[in-house]
């Protein structure tokens, strides 16, 4: 008799603990299927396409918003002129997608070093405008020092020696972009050379 409550009661618990189980795996699975809502999902639109090559380049800001731009557009030695990609096929602006934003620049070639010239297009060269360090819009320019200046905590980049840290605490240069010169217009010629923004 004594045996036979024991063996109840160990079936019981048996059975408590698989229902507490069941129910602690249907929670879990209900927290994980409801917090998947609110997890953003990224869509594509013609806007936030990413940056081709054959892409042109129209003016990001100021009065001249929406105007492509030629190598003749930008100041020599700076300032730089902060652009979004335009697709030729479409005409729609890829302006929906900060890693798109790009800084163009145009030196004579002599002052550019030997890797940079060989990525630029009549004295112009291109380098993302998103910061390494974490991701602010590189937006200043130090015309004394002729180099890129990041507002929020003080990276600096020399563009005519691919982008390269000048002024910390950016981790690494600012990826340059391809250039060539088409038509009179400046076009991507390829892909960034290296990760856009910091690295996750």
């Amino acid at each position: 008799m004594e045996s036979s409550k024991k063996a109840q009661h160990v079936q019981r618990r048996a059975v408590l603990r698989a229902a507490v189980g069941v129910g602690a795996g249907v929670a879990l699975a209900s927290a994980l299927y409801a917090g998947r809502g609110l997890i953003p999902v990224k869509t594509l639109t013609p806007q936030t396409q990413p940056l081709e090559a054959g892409d042109r380049f129209v003016r990001a800001t100021g009065s001249g918003k929406g105007a492509v731009i030629t190598p003749s557009d930008l100041p020599l030695g700076g300032p730089p002129v902060l652009a979004y990609p335009l697709d030729p096929a479409t005409g729609v602006v890829k302006d929906g997608e900060a890693k798109n934003a790009v800084l163009l620049l145009r030196f004579r070639p002599e002052e550019l070093d030997e890797a940079s010239r060989s990525h630029a297009a009549e004295g112009a060269v291109a380098y993302s405008a998103v910061c390494t360090h974490l991701g602010c819009v590189v937006s200043q320019w130090v015309a004394a020092r002729q180099v890129l200046l990041c507002p929020c905590h003080g990276g600096q980049y020399d563009p005519r020696q691919q982008a390269r840290v000048v002024a910390l605490p950016p981790p690494r240069p600012l990826p340059q972009l391809p250039l060539r010169s088409e038509g009179g217009l400046l076009v991507a010629a390829g892909d960034f050379l290296g990760t856009v923004g910091p690295e996750v």
